[in-house]
């Protein structure tokens, strides 16, 4: 969603100077009591009404070696969570590393249940 434009909080804001209600304004200016009161409260404190920058999401941790994770499951298969957190020296907790391997597209193999893989 696009922030308000700089010519609609102006309008807001000169209205409230004028003294209109929180809950006026929003229903004039079709937009939510809160967001009213927050630009009113950021003015008070910041003296700034212009929109703030756009967040994205950040980049995951594990997102440049995204490839040397998917080269060293391929080399062995077997390896435990632990084993390639040690291998790829990350501070990522075993749960980023998990969400990491199952991006990749690999599932962790279990056998039926509780039947283990032994000969008769």
């Amino acid at each position: 969603m696009a922030a308000y434009s700089m010519d609609l909080r102006r309008r807001v804001l000169h209205d409230a100077d004028a003294g209109m209600a929180s809950d006026a304004l929003a229903e004039k200016y079709s937009v939510s009591r809160a967001w009213v009161d927050r630009l009113k409260q950021r003015r008070r404190e910041t003296g700034e009404i212009a929109p703030r920058k756009q967040t994205r999401w950040r980049t995951p941790i594990l997102y440049a070696q995204l490839g040397q994770l998917e080269a060293l499951i391929r080399e062995q298969s077997d390896r435990t969570l632990a084993e390639l957190q040690e291998a790829l020296q990350t501070s990522a907790s075993l749960p980023t590393l998990c969400r990491a391997v199952r991006k990749l597209g690999f599932r962790f193999k279990k056998n039926g249940t509780r039947v283990r893989t032994r000969p008769r």
